[in-house]
């Protein structure tokens, strides 16, 4: 993740051991909030869909560490091979048993052509293998036509019947266990989970503040939500170690416990940058210029099988847009909230925003003026009235249409 912005290597022509740093020059590109932004030569290591973009390589016994945790690989594998398992597991089961038996019927003679004085068979009607195996079948599925019975005869022919009987609901409690647990996984309940296309960089209650949204598309909740993000992004130590993706925690409330959240309408998740925070020193040319990942995931139970599930994301500086606010989603109705999501994913510029990092302007002891604040405050509730104001046009002019439907309908009633 940007090796070429970080690597150090030693200088061999002085031998003076010193460390120096080699950059590439990047050219710039346009990006979301209108600011050049340098190529990004890394892959993202988590996908805008959660999908981590990670291959394994070179796994020793890997085959053998998978069939040891059989459970979770048939949970894991795809729908098309889990069908094949489940076809051949039973095909494979009845072909095992059915040779087990014609096996047996063949040691005590019961295949060849019956004689006056032979012996009582081990199996009635079994007198080849198609047989054995449909008498297999019939056992171990309970359909029992009436035809085929194991009899007194032989003990090793009434053993065999109960291990197939034993052995058969063990393999139904496996394959069914795991087709309901394929089909419960909660990965899927992640696709009505949706973060922001954008995170945004705002003044919130007079503090710099890193801001995402998150929403639950389904009616359904989440129950004990809660968020989580980490930076990721290459560093050099003291001693010289280069680590290509150092993990960050990006503080999101815990500590106060604004970090759990009621996702039932979309949440505006916030990170104030503050001394502790990684972008303390990040104003707008060093956040156009950063080399990290931000990812953001969000962890709940799913109401319908209380099973925890985990949604995530992530953002590159050229997806965060600095000076911007998210458009409000959230409006009023007649006794009722309605979101519209056609908003989800758009900002607007707040032209008061710093154009400097959270560190010089707390050096700057920055106060904004009386006149600015209200200045400030009165266009953010501006912006949302405006909102609010179309909502209730479109109200009075539904009504309106109502009222011009009633009125020709009456006006219609006297002449028919």
């Amino acid at each position: 993740m940007g090796v070429a912005q970080a690597i150090r290597r030693l200088s061999i022509g002085g031998g003076s051991g010193e460390l120096r740093e080699e950059e590439v020059a990047e050219t710039p590109v346009s990006c979301p909030n209108g600011k050049p932004v340098p190529n990004q030569p890394h892959s993202r290591y988590v996908k805008k869909d959660g999908h981590c973009n990670v291959q394994f390589i070179n796994m020793s016994e890997k085959g053998q560490r998978y069939l040891t945790d059989i459970f979770t690989t048939c949970v894991d594998i795809r729908w098309r091979w889990m069908f094949v398992l489940f076809c051949l597991s039973f095909v494979l089961s009845w072909l095992l048993f059915g040779f087990t038996f014609w096996l047996i019927a063949a040691l005590h003679g019961d295949l060849g052509p019956e004689f006056p004085q032979a012996p009582k068979p081990c199996f009635s009607e079994v007198t080849s293998f198609m047989a054995a195996f449909l008498f297999s079948l019939e056992t171990q599925t309970s359909i029992g036509y009436g035809f085929r019975s194991v009899t007194e005869e032989c003990p090793a022919a009434v053993v065999a019947v109960v291990m197939q009987c034993i052995a058969g609901c063990i393999l139904d409690a496996f394959i069914v266990g795991a087709i309901m647990a394929k089909i419960a996984k909660p990965k899927k309940r992640n696709g009505t989970l949706v973060f922001s296309e954008t995170a945004v960089v705002a003044m919130r209650d007079g503090k710099l503040c890193l801001m995402w949204r998150v929403a639950n598309l389904r009616k359904s909740h989440l129950v004990e939500a809660h968020v989580r993000a980490q930076l990721l992004r290459p560093r050099v130590t003291p001693e010289g170690e280069y680590i290509p993706l150092d993990h960050i925690d990006v503080n999101v409330g815990f500590d106060s416990g604004t970090d759990r959240i009621f996702l039932v309408s979309p949440v505006t998740i916030i990170h104030e940058i503050d001394g502790e925070s990684p972008f303390y020193e990040y104003g707008p040319s060093e956040l156009a210029k950063g080399d990290f990942e931000l990812v953001v995931i969000l962890e709940g139970m799913v109401e319908a099988t209380a099973m925890t599930t985990q949604c995530r994301s992530s953002y590159l500086p050229g997806e965060i847009c600095w000076g911007h606010r998210f458009e409000p989603v959230l409006f009023e109705r007649r006794g009722h909230y309605e979101i519209d999501y056609q908003h989800f994913h758009r900002t607007y510029e707040v032209p008061g925003t710093p154009a400097c990092s959270a560190k010089e302007l707390s050096q700057r002891k920055y106060r904004a003026p009386t006149a600015g604040v209200s200045t400030t405050r009165a266009s953010f509730c501006y912006e949302n009235e405006v909102a609010l104001r179309c909502c209730r046009e479109e109200e009075e002019e539904e009504e309106k249409q109502a009222s011009r439907r009633v009125s020709l309908e009456n006006e219609m009633a006297p002449n028919t």
